[in-house]
């Protein structure tokens, strides 16, 4: 059986036989329990020593890889595979503690961009949600490592992963999020957002959003960088979702008072009518097929033109409402309020609407089969 490999078929069988209550329950021979015992240890792993292993091959030096005849696509797959064992937290903590941690962070200056980009990849399962691993990558500047990829890398992939490593990094940890921001943080953002890559604007919009939750400070900032990025007209939606996210959460934002706050204010409302207008007039021009796509970009309008405007967004009157399931279209609820009140706003609103309706590996590598 050594040579073949377990019989799957046959334990399977002899599994639902002895479970499906077909058979009288009896004790199992010495045969059948060494049977099932070599079919369960040939596809069980000792995980930690799994690691053990990919982490001495992490700090193997080039020259020694490559006498062994590892190639660059070993070490991804390798890679990959640490990938998997890291989703477990613990596994993930573990990594540090038997010497991984290190070598892997020095990944990161890989001289190919693909091993570069998976190394923050799983830098990243390693971090998210995980404020000791958080704490155990700044302590060995990995925040560093990766933001040298993010703003300085010649490969988008590379960049956009470790963008998302740093995302994750920072996420609910105020030292480094402080960190980040220190080092200039929202201004590499606004950078970011100038590149092509669809990914990587999401990314980079998402993470300003995450930044613009926990430091108001910064607001006027962030709506120049959104507003000069003309990113809300992008031709992906889930740029101009996170777009519309960002506004949506300013809007609602009533802090601040003076002079400044003022100011900042009729520049945000003056934006978000450009904004909402040019939307509306975009989703009623999409066919239907490209309605349902669009629903959460058509919720978020609405949320904001309510917020803006107190009522309803001219696409309810022209029959396009939000998606209440996956490809269902339903009423908003009735607007009652908005009769009783005029706020200032509304009579643009107003006049808008009118105006619309005119116009197998060395060295241990390899893929390893776990069985938790």
């Amino acid at each position: 059986m050594a040579g073949e490999g377990p019989n799957w078929q046959g334990l399977l069988k002899w599994s639902l036989s002895h479970a499906d209550g077909s058979n009288p329950s009896r004790n199992l021979s010495e045969a059948d329990k060494k049977w099932f015992k070599e079919a369960m240890e040939a596809q069980t792993v000792d995980i930690v020593k799994r690691m053990k292993e990919i982490t001495l091959v992490m700090k193997a030096s080039k020259e020694d890889l490559e006498s062994q005849g590892v190639t660059d696509q070993d070490i991804q797959d390798m890679l990959d595979e640490l990938q998997e064992h890291v989703e477990c937290i613990d596994m993930a903590n573990d990594l540090h503690k038997i010497g991984g941690l290190t070598p892997l962070l020095g990944y990161l200056e890989h001289s190919n961009s693909k091993i570069r980009a998976k190394a923050a990849e799983v830098i990243t399962t390693i971090v998210q949600n995980n404020p000791t691993s958080q704490n155990v990558v700044m302590a060995q500047h990995g925040l560093k490592s990766l933001d040298k990829i993010f703003t300085s890398d010649t490969d988008i992939v590379a960049c956009t992963k470790a963008l998302g490593a740093i995302s994750s990094l920072i996420r609910n940890n105020k030292i480094a999020t402080e960190q980040f921001i220190r080092d200039n943080g929202y201004e590499k953002l606004r950078d970011a957002l100038t590149d092509e890559n669809v990914r990587f604007q999401r990314k980079a919009l998402n993470l300003m959003s995450y930044l613009l939750d926990v430091d108001k400070s910064r607001r006027e900032f962030v709506l120049e960088a959104v507003s000069s990025s003309h990113l809300a007209s992008s031709s992906d939606g889930g740029v101009r979702e996170a777009v519309l996210s960002i506004l949506l959460d300013m809007a609602r934002d009533k802090s601040g008072s003076g002079k400044a706050a003022k100011k900042f204010s009729k520049e945000k409302e003056k934006y978000m009518k450009k904004v909402l207008q040019e939307r509306v007039k975009r989703i009623t021009e999409m066919s239907e097929e490209d309605l349902v796509a669009a629903k959460e970009e058509i919720r978020l309008v609405e949320e904001l033109w309510r917020v803006c405007f107190c009522g309803p967004s001219p696409l309810v009157k022209k029959g396009i409402v939000v998606h209440d399931g996956e490809n269902e279209l339903s009423e908003l609820p009735p607007d009652v309020a908005s009769k009783h009140f005029e706020p200032p706003l509304r009579a643009w609103a107003a006049a808008n609407m009118d105006s619309e309706k005119k116009d197998e590996a060395p060295l241990l590598i390899g893929p390893q089969k776990i069985s938790m």
